[in-house]
């Protein structure tokens, strides 16, 4: 026997149980007086039922099986195919009302990634939106996410496309969720991030898993999702937890030097700045408003560069003003970096044009940017 294949239509209106009831009367030649008395419920309530204003209980549905034939599990069913037709329809009119909000979100990108499927019309799409941030509707996003702003330390970045930024996050805290960490230690940490500085010269398919397999054992989860379209963002440390931090980083620049910067930076946040504080890393790391702020990106900026190259080694090689593609490969070399940090670090300090060095660095490429599953 085959299998029938199951009906998708979905009505854009609803029928109470109780029209099936008044044809089932009718049908019989019973009146609603009589039915009242047969199954004993009051008169007004069997004509609440028929004029859709009282729902069929359990109880009248077996009463109903008794007087008029059809089984209880006929009347539950109308009365719950009622209930969330109802409620369908009253959603869709609340996500039509949405559908600006919509508009708001890199949908394209996020379909190009993977992200969310490719629904045929708006109302669907902006459903598997919400299904994508988990909550029921715009108004929760809202509230959920307004309260989350406060804690972005007003970063500018965030400002610039909160939607946007939001759904990068999410993509995070997505991907954070299928890492198993141990609870987070941070001496061990600390130790992780100094480590961590010695994997700068090898290539992504070395660096990524061990980088994220060491930061796990210390109770850090480290992610890179790619960036989306207004977001102009490098990265991003939150806690998800007391004892799960997230360093998620996008690749921004693609290039060597700023990928570990922004690592390090990111680490140096978790490392200085407790638990408290998410922190969002846009043009030019460290972009606080508040002399708070300021502080903490100037001290975690500080971290990373000292971190990378030690300042004695590095005002050391500024003072030969040697800058060759073989002196700062030797340079690199012998300091255990790569080499395409310290050309980042010459650029920024101004002691080489942007234009220059930049065979140096390496550059990185996200997979779904190319259509791949892979990362990278």
């Amino acid at each position: 026997m085959s299998k029938q294949p199951t009906s998708s239509f979905k009505p854009d209106y609803a029928v109470a149980p109780g029209e099936t009831l008044r044809e089932t009367l009718q049908a019989i030649g019973m009146s609603q007086s009589e039915l009242a008395e047969r199954t004993g419920r009051p008169k007004k309530t069997i004509n609440e039922i028929i004029a859709g204003k009282a729902a069929i209980t359990a109880e009248t549905a077996l009463q109903l099986e008794r007087v008029l034939g059809p089984p209880a599990s006929f009347w539950n069913n109308l009365e719950r195919n009622y209930r969330e037709t109802l409620a369908r329809l009253a959603e869709e009119k609340q996500l039509q009302e949405g559908l600006s909000w919509l508009n708001a979100f890199p949908v394209r990108a996020m379909i190009k990634f993977g992200w969310l499927p490719k629904k045929k019309t708006p109302i669907q799409q902006l459903q598997a939106l919400l299904s994508y941030f988990g909550v029921a509707g715009v108004d929760e996003w809202e509230s959920l996410w307004t309260s989350r702003q406060a804690a972005f330390r007003r970063s500018p970045a965030f400002q610039a496309n909160p939607q946007a930024i939001a759904a990068w996050m999410r993509r995070g805290e997505m991907a954070a969720a299928q890492v198993t960490c141990r609870p987070y230690d941070a001496a061990t940490f600390r130790e992780t991030v100094k480590k961590a500085r010695s994997l700068t010269p090898t290539p992504p398919e070395t660096f990524e898993p061990a980088l994220k397999r060491d930061c796990a054992k210390a109770g850090v989860a480290v992610v890179f999702v790619p960036e989306l379209p207004g977001t102009h963002i490098f990265g991003s440390t939150r806690w998800l937890n007391p004892v799960k931090a997230l360093i998620q980083l996008s690749l921004r620049g693609k290039s060597d030097d700023l990928l570990w910067f922004t690592f390090f930076h990111e680490a140096a946040h978790i490392l200085l700045h407790g638990k408290r504080g998410i922190f969002i890393e846009g043009k030019g790391l460290g972009c606080g408003q508040s002399k708070t702020d300021t502080d903490a990106e100037k001290a975690a900026n500080q971290f990373a560069r000292d971190l990378l190259i030690p300042r004695r080694e590095y005002d050391a090689f500024v003072e030969r003003a040697q800058f060759d593609h073989s002196s700062i490969s030797s340079f690199a070399h012998r300091i255990g970096i790569a080499p395409g940090i310290v050309v980042g670090r010459l650029q920024h300090d101004h002691f080489l044009p942007y234009s220059h060095g930049n065979q140096l660095k390496s550059r990185f490429t996200f997979a779904e940017e190319s259509g791949s599953e892979e990362s990278r």
